[in-house]
């Protein structure tokens, strides 16, 4: 069975791009990484695609239009049939979002719908929120939104500092997106109106992601 073919846009270290790249490393694995593209020259991520022999693409087009017909050609032009959002910090031209509706997907800092747009972590101690975690979502135009596929549930402490609290949301990114991934790739992902649905008996389980801070699941909707 042909492995999905997959492009990540980053913006920066690229952390969330290496778990990618390091599941897609077990021949099992149902997807691949066709190719990686940057909006920043000086991208650290750009090492991790280089080191595993993946192709990549640097379009520093200010314009977002430009931008979006330089990465649709690339996209293009390696067969990429899924785009990962992996840490791309940049708003993406309307017209392309649309033409990869329901083939593209974010990870975002937050338990979604709450504390969208940047500095997620900080926004969540504000609050005080005693639970944080992580998102996977499709993407829709309006800003971090679309069909929740996958969320990872992170305990806030009360000694946290934004610094702290990123890293342990960060740890819980780079299990949920392969898993997420994964799903899509098998074909056991629907989008039923704006809502997501999971072809499996279980929805599975990640509580050894994090077993210091208690339980850390994945949410998602399952048919039935």
């Amino acid at each position: 069975m042909a492995r999905l073919r997959v492009g990540v846009l980053i913006s920066g270290r690229g952390s969330n791009l290496q778990a990618l790249i390091q599941a897609c490393g077990d021949p099992a694995y149902p997807a691949e990484i066709a190719l990686a593209i940057s909006n920043r020259t000086e991208a650290p991520g750009l090492g991790f695609a280089a080191a595993a022999g993946i192709p990549a693409a640097v379009i520093t087009q200010g314009d977002r239009h430009a931008f979006a017909a330089e990465a649709q050609a690339r996209l293009l032009d390696e067969q990429v049939s899924l785009v990962c959002l992996a840490g791309f910090m940049r708003v993406l031209d309307a017209d392309f979002v649309a033409s990869w509706r329901d083939r593209m997907i974010n990870i975002h800092p937050s338990l979604l719908p709450s504390f969208r747009g940047l500095h997620a972590q900080r926004q969540a101690l504000t609050a005080g929120v005693r639970f944080a975690g992580c998102t996977v979502h499709f993407v829709r135009p309006e800003l971090d939104s679309g069909p929740i596929i996958g969320q990872a549930v992170v305990a806030v402490h009360p000694q946290d500092d934004e610094q702290s609290l990123t890293a342990r949301i960060l740890a819980a990114e780079h299990r949920l997106y392969p898993l997420v991934l994964r799903l899509i790739a098998e074909g056991r992902v629907r989008i039923s109106g704006e809502r997501v649905e999971i072809d499996s008996d279980r929805v599975p389980d990640i509580s050894a992601l994090n077993p210091q801070d208690g339980p850390s699941e994945l949410l998602a909707t399952k048919p039935g």
